[in-house]
């Protein structure tokens, strides 16, 4: 039976609300990092979420920011580039999923999207034994800083043909790691891969990634 559990998960000295979903026999469960000016409502990540739980992957999908938070940043849009701040709580959902019951046995994956990409691979990057696969959808990987050469996990990034900008700063990021990490350029499609096609095959890429490496 899939258990959902929506519920407050403390991490980093805060509390944020998320979504965890488990399926019948889950092999994994993937954390994602919503990008900038998005939430864990984001139908673009639940679609890919789907995939995964299709595949025996469990999901988190998590609000980074507080509500109050939130009211500030819709003014300012300083918070959701605090990348510091972001990974620090993916971090600590890290923790919390090592040692919960229900999750502390399964590998974990991280997938991010613009800026929570970034979040994404410092997070990587502080938990190398935790993290054992990446995957990043339109990412800014650059503002991962330093911590981009000290992830250890597999990484995928996945980006728009049309997305020029983000596919040159992947580029240069996938060159710079040290780590296994390939770039896939999903053909026509631009920054939020809205083009019909192009989000399912972002599903399929990144279930395919999870699935070969959360083991």
């Amino acid at each position: 039976m899939t258990t959902v559990t929506t519920t407050i998960f403390p991490t980093a000295g805060t509390e944020l609300e998320g979504d965890l979903l488990l399926p019948p026999g889950a092999h994994g469960v993937v954390v994602f990092a919503h990008g900038s000016g998005s939430s864990r409502h984001s139908p673009r990540n639940r679609m890919v979420a789907a995939q995964l739980n299709r595949r025996a992957l469990g999901t988190l999908l998590v609000d980074l920011l507080t509500r109050p938070e939130e009211v500030v940043d819709a003014r300012t849009r300083d918070l959701r580039f605090d990348i510091g701040r972001l990974a620090e709580r993916l971090i600590g959902l890290v923790d919390w999923l090592g040692e919960d019951e229900a999750t502390r046995s399964l590998p974990i994956g991280l997938f991010g999207a613009s800026t929570g990409a970034a979040a994404a691979l410092v997070a990587a990057a502080g938990r190398p034994d935790r993290v054992q696969a990446v995957v990043s959808r339109g990412g800014r990987p650059d503002l991962a800083g330093p911590a981009l050469i000290q992830v250890e996990a597999p990484t995928l990034m996945l980006v728009g043909e049309r997305d020029i900008p983000v596919v040159e700063l992947n580029e240069q990021a996938r060159n710079a790691m040290t780590v296994r990490a390939e770039l896939r350029v999903v053909p026509g499609a631009t920054h939020l891969f809205e083009e019909p096609g192009a989000l399912e095959i972002v599903a399929e890429e990144a279930g395919t990634w999870f699935a070969t490496h959360l083991r």
